[in-house]
């Protein structure tokens, strides 16, 4: 972990909480039960901050600074507000392309999929507040800069993104593999969000019940599934062919 992106302290992470900063992920001594820590918890619950109970060997494999049972990663990007950039994005010309990341863990797939995102006019990417891949140096050099390209913007749960999305007229289209749809069946040209799980469980089935269609990419090796970014960069340019006929 980077030293330049982290805060450690129980104490120097509340006063970065309460001081607007971008926090990524915290990382919690597992068993803590103080005053300051339940402070500390009770903010991470208002925020809605993703945050991982550790052993405090886990803590010390992450930094060998005095962090006292607590590590915050500060996010190098400022995120964007949902509903302000999906209306900006749907009063456009062209058909709108969202792109929906529902519960991705891996922060360089995370990287690898933004900077795919990027290449292929993608007009905003949508994260959960917590259960995600964290925005880390490793995701801005994995995405190589793009991160920098695009708004990411973070909700509370991705059904509230989808539910407003098709209240505007956006289809939703689920990659999974429990369909019998494939990806080339679908019609790309009218605005669409893109939902991709994430790389060990894929969609969650709350989700998967409430888009519009599901979809999957045809397999014909021995090996039944993709990288998720592979995956996702595989029907991002599906979007790209079909709007550019």
């Amino acid at each position: 972990m980077s030293k330049s992106t982290n805060i450690y302290g129980t104490r120097a992470i509340i006063e970065a909480i309460q001081a607007g900063k971008e926090i990524g992920k915290i990382y919690l001594q597992k068993g803590l039960s103080n005053p300051l820590s339940k402070e500390l918890e009770k903010l991470i619950r208002e925020h809605g901050i993703s945050v991982s109970y550790v052993p405090q060997e886990k803590l010390y494999k992450l930094s060998d600074q005095n962090h006292q049972g607590a590590i915050a990663t500060i996010s190098p990007i400022q995120f964007a507000e949902f509903e302000a950039t999906a209306e900006a994005v749907l009063a456009s010309d062209r058909p709108a392309l969202f792109l929906l990341l529902d519960q991705l863990t891996d922060v360089r797939n995370f990287g690898a999929i933004i900077r795919t995102a990027v290449c292929t006019g993608v007009d905003a990417i949508i994260i959960p507040k917590s259960g995600g891949a964290p925005v880390t140096d490793d995701t801005v050099k994995t995405s190589a800069g793009a991160i920098f390209n695009i708004p990411i913007c973070k909700v509370d749960h991705i059904k509230d993104a989808l539910f407003y999305l098709q209240g505007s007229g956006v289809q939703v289209v689920a990659a999974t593999e429990k369909t019998n749809d494939s990806i080339y069946d679908l019609d790309y040209s009218s605005p669409t969000a893109l939902v991709m799980g994430s790389e060990g469980k894929g969609v969650t089935p709350g989700v998967l019940k409430l888009v519009d269609h599901k979809a999957k990419l045809p397999m014909t090796g021995t090996i039944s599934s993709l990288n998720v970014s592979v995956a996702c960069g595989a029907f991002l340019y599906e979007v790209v062919r079909q709007r550019l006929k």
